[in-house]
C-alpha cells in the first residue's frame, strides 16, 4: 500500500473479525491507522486480523464487545481511546441477517437484526461522538447496504435496519458538522463474503446479470471507499451514501 493517508490516526471497526469488516480493518491499518478490531465471539479470527495488520508493519489490537449491549458500546469506545490514545475514525460494520418473508418473520428475527444492524450504530456513534466532539475532529463511517436503498423481498428486517442507518447517518452529519466531525455511509451491493458463499452458480449468474459491471464485488472494494471517507481526502464529504455495488442501483 503506497498510500499512508491515515498515519497517526486511531480507528475502531466493529464486526471486524471477518468479511467486509476484516477487509476494512486491514486497509485502514495498511494506510497507517492504529486499529481496534472489534469482535463478538470469534477471538481467533479477530487475532488473525490483528496479526495480519502487525505483520504488515501496522498497529492493531483485538477488542471483544457485543454491540447489541449499549453499555458494552460505551465501554468499547472508552477502551479504544485508552489503548490507542484517541479515536479519529469509527466504522460501524457489525451486522447480521435473519431472512424470511414478512408474514412469517418472527418477532425475535426482527428484533435481532434491528438491534445489531441499527441500534448498535446509534449506540456506538453516540459514544464516539462525545469523544470526537471534544477533540473537534473525527469521522464516522456506517456500513449500510443497497438493500437499504431499494428494499428486498425476504429481508424486511435487514432493509429497515440498513435504511435506518442511512437516515441516522444524515442526522449525525448535520448534528456534528459544526464540531468538524463527519459522518457518511457506504452501501455495498453483492460482495463476496461468507454470506454470499452459499449461492450456487445459477444464483450467481442471475445476480451478476443485474449488475452493470457484470460481477460480484470484493470486500476490498468496500474497504477502499471506507479508507477514502476516513481520510482527509474526504474532508469536504459528509452526510453522503456511496453505493459500492458495481452499478446495481443508480440513485
Amino acid at each position: 500500500m503506497s498510500l499512508m493517508r491515515l498515519e497517526g490516526k486511531a480507528a475502531l471497526v466493529t464486526g471486524a473479525s471477518r468479511g467486509i469488516g476484516a477487509a476494512i480493518a486491514l486497509r485502514l491499518g495498511a494506510e497507517g491507522a492504529a486499529v481496534a478490531v472489534n469482535y463478538s465471539g470469534s477471538r481467533e479470527a479477530a487475532e488473525a486480523v490483528v496479526d495480519a495488520i502487525r505483520g504488515a508493519g501496522g498497529a492493531a489490537v483485538a477488542m471483544q464487545a457485543d454491540v447489541t449491549d449499549r453499555a458494552a458500546c460505551e465501554a468499547l469506545v472508552g477502551r479504544a481511546v485508552e489503548e490507542l490514545g484517541k479515536l479519529d475514525v469509527l466504522v460501524n460494520n457489525a451486522g447480521i441477517t435473519r431472512d424470511g418473508l414478512l408474514v412469517r418473520m418472527s418477532d425475535a428475527d426482527w428484533d435481532a437484526v434491528i438491534a445489531t444492524d441499527l441500534t448498535s450504530v446509534f449506540a456506538m456513534s453516540r459514544a464516539a461522538a462525545r469523544v470526537m466532539m471534544k477533540s473537534r475532529s473525527g469521522c464516522i463511517v456506517n456500513i449500510s447496504s443497497v438493500v437499504g436503498l431499494a428494499g428486498n423481498a425476504g429481508q424486511a428486517n435487514y432493509a429497515a435496519a440498513k435504511s435506518g442507518v442511512i437516515g441516522l447517518t444524515k442526522s449525525i452529519a448535520r448534528e456534528l458538522a459544526s464540531r468538524h466531525v463527519r459522518c457518511n455511509a457506504v452501501a455495498p451491493g453483492f460482495i463476496e463474503t461468507d454470506m454470499t458463499a452459499q449461492l450456487n452458480d445459477a444464483q450467481r449468474e442471475r445476480i451478476a446479470a443485474q449488475i452493470a459491471l457484470g460481477r460480484l464485488g470484493a470486500a476490498a472494494d468496500v474497504a477502499a471507499v471506507v479508507a477514502f471517507l476516513a481520510s482527509d481526502d474526504a474532508a469536504y464529504v459528509t452526510g453522503q451514501v456511496i453505493a459500492v455495488d458495481g452499478g446495481m442501483t443508480f440513485a
